[in-house]
C-alpha cells in the first residue's frame, strides 16, 4: 500500500505506479482526459500493477489448469471399456510396484546404540525421532498397500478408507490414510513415492555414513526438531541460553556439497526460491528470469548466533515453506504443519520489493 499511499502521487506528476508506466496517476485536466487514460489501460491488469513479476501470470494460469482437471477426474468412470486393464487391475499392480520398491522399518534399536542421546550432540536425537516419524509413515503405507490387494482379490472386506485409497490411487493422488501419518507434500502419487524413498534414504545413509557433512533439509519429517537441535549444540558448546538464539545465514558457492562440517552450526542443501532467483554472480537476490518460477539455492550455512548480534541491514527475511500453499495449521508442538522459520538473505532491493513480488523459500515443489 505503500506505493499508492505516498505524497509523491499529488508532488510529483510523473511518478509512476509501475515499471513500463502504464499506471500512474493522470496529471489534472478535463474530465475528458481522465476518460481517455481509463480507456488506455490494459483490458487485463498486468501483474506489475500488483507488484507482482510477470511469471505471476504462468502461475495463476497453472493453478486454474490444475482445479480444471481434479474436476474432470471426479467425473471419470471408474469401469474399464473395451480390452483395456481394469481399474482393479491398474491398482493392483501399482500397490505391487511401490511394495516391492518400499524398504524394511528403520531398526530404531540398533540406531540408539550407535547414535546414543549426548548432551553435546543433539542430532543423535534428531535422528532417532525422524526414524520413529517415518517407520510410523512407511508401515501405514506399506499395510495398506497389501490390504487394498487383498481386498481387490475378495481376500478382506473392502472398508471405506481402503475404497477411499482405491479412488485416490486411481486418479494419481496421494491417498487421505497416508496423507494423516505423512510430512505436508502436494506431489501427485507418483513424485510422492519417488521423494519417500529419496528421504529414507538419506537417513539410511546417514546411519551408516555418520553425520552428514550437508544436511537435505528437505528430507526432514520435522523441520523444526532439526534447528533445535543445530541450535542446541551450539547454545550447550558456549554455554548460552538457546532463547537468546537465533540463525544467521551465510549462502555458500558450492550448490549440494562440502568438503568438511562448519565449526559451529550446520550445512544445508535442498531449498527452492519462489519469485525470485538467487544471482550467483552477486551472491544475492535478483529478479526471476521470464517463465523460470523456480530456482535453486545453493548449500547455506545455518549459524547460530545471540540475537543482538544479527544485522537486519540489506537482507530479505524470506519465509521458508514445506510446501507451496504457504499456509498450515499449528501442530501440538506449537510449531506450523508448513511454515519452517525466516531465513535473511542478501538483496540489493528493499524488503517491500520482494514482499510485493511474493518471494518465499520451499523445501519441495508440487511436481
Amino acid at each position: 500500500m505503500d506505493r499508492f499511499y505516498t505524497p509523491q502521487v499529488v508532488d510529483d506528476d510523473t511518478f509512476l505506479f509501475s515499471p513500463s508506466g502504464d499506471y500512474y496517476a493522470p496529471v489534472e485536466g478535463p474530465y475528458e482526459t481522465y476518460l481517455e487514460y481509463i480507456r488506455s489501460l490494459p483490458l487485463i491488469p498486468n501483474p506489475e500493477v500488483f507488484g507482482l513479476h510477470e511469471n505471476a501470470d504462468i502461475t495463476k494460469d497453472q493453478q486454474e489448469t490444475n482445479n480444471l482437471f481434479d474436476s474432470i477426474l471426479i467425473t471419470l468412470p471408474r469401469q474399464a471399456s473395451g480390452a483395456g486393464k481394469s481399474p482393479q487391475d491398474v491398482i493392483t499392480a501399482l500397490a505391487n510396484d511401490i511394495l516391492s520398491k518400499m524398504p524394511g522399518n528403520f531398526d530404531e534399536e540398533k540406531a540408539m546404540k550407535k547414535y546414543p542421546v549426548l548432551y553435546e550432540e543433539s542430532m543423535n536425537t534428531v535422528l532417532l525421532q525422524e526414524l520413529k516419524r517415518f517407520n510410523n509413515l512407511i508401515t501405514v503405507v506399506r499395510s495398506s498397500l497389501v490390504d487394498i490387494v487383498k481386498a481387490i482379490k475378495g481376500l478382506v472386506v473392502m472398508s471405506g478408507a481402503l475404497e477411499a485409497m482405491f479412488e485416490s490411487m486411481l486418479v494419481g493422488k496421494v491417498p487421505d490414510l497416508w496423507a494423516a501419518k505423512s510430512y505436508p507434500s502436494l506431489k501427485p502419487l507418483g513424485s510422492y513415492i519417488i521423494d519417500l524413498l529419496a528421504r529414507l534414504s538419506f537417513f539410511k545413509n546417514w546411519i551408516t555414513k555418520g553425520i552428514p557433512t550437508v544436511f537435505w533439509i528437505s528430507g526432514f519429517y520435522f523441520t523444526q526438531s532439526f534447528l533445535t537441535g543445530a541450535t542446541q549444540n551450539f547454545a550447550r558448546k558456549y554455554k548460552i541460553p538457546i532463547d537468546h538464539l537465533t540463525f544467521d545465514f551465510e549462502v555458500m558457492q558450492s550448490e549440494e556439497t562440502m568438503e568438511a562440517k562448519p565449526d559451529d552450526g550446520v550445512y544445508v542443501h535442498g531449498l527452492f526460491i519462489e519469485g525470485a532467483i538467487w544471482d550467483r554472480q552477486n551472491m544475492r537476490m535478483g529478479e526471476a528470469a521470464p517463465k523460470i518460477l523456480y530456482d535453486t539455492i545453493p548449500v547455506v550455512w545455518l549459524k547460530p548466533k545471540e540475537k543482538k548480534d544479527i544485522s537486519t541491514e540489506g537482507i530479505y527475511e524470506a519465509p521458508v515453506y514445506k510446501t507451496s500453499e504457504r499456509r498450515g495449521t499449528l501442530s501440538t508442538t506449537g510449531h506450523s504443519t508448513n511454515f519452517v522459520m525466516f531465513m535473511m538473505l542478501k538483496s540489493g532491493e528493499p524488503q517491500e520489493h520482494w514482499v510485493n513480488r511474493g518471494v518465499a523459500l520451499l523445501t519441495q515443489l508440487d511436481d
